[in-house]
This record gives C-alpha cells, structure tokens and sequence, in this order.
C-alpha cells in the first residue's frame, strides 16, 4: 500500500489563501516551518487572564497622540 500523495492544493490554498504570503515566501519555507504553521493555527487559543492583561494594559497604557 502506497502512502498518500502530498495535498499542494491544500498547502498552496493555506499558505497564499489563509496566511496571505507571497509566493517567493511560500515556497522559501521548509517542511518544519510549514509544519509550524499550521500546528499554530489548529492550536486553541486561550484569552489572557485578568492579571496577564492587567499587566499589559501598565506596561504599554493608551496615550493620545500631542496635538
């Protein structure tokens, strides 16, 4: 029993349709770093905690810009 052939149509239509990079960037990516990028995207995320956002919100407050 052979093994699956590699699903391009799917690769290219991630990697140009969902992530939106060039051609050139698409195909200069080795197998591990396209491997990473969809382990990325099939991750759950999780929504920060009070206090990680807390701290976000002191290290980096809003400020209006001068005038």
């Amino acid at each position: 029993m052979r093994p699956a052939p590699f699903p391009w149509e799917a690769a290219i239509a991630f990697g140009l349709g969902e992530l939106r990079l060039a051609p050139a960037a698409f195909w200069a990516l080795s197998m591990r770093e396209f491997a990473a990028l969809l382990a990325a995207r099939a991750a759950p995320a999780t929504p920060p905690r009070r206090a990680d956002l807390a701290a976000l919100l002191a290290a980096f407050p809003d400020r209006r810009p001068e005038r």
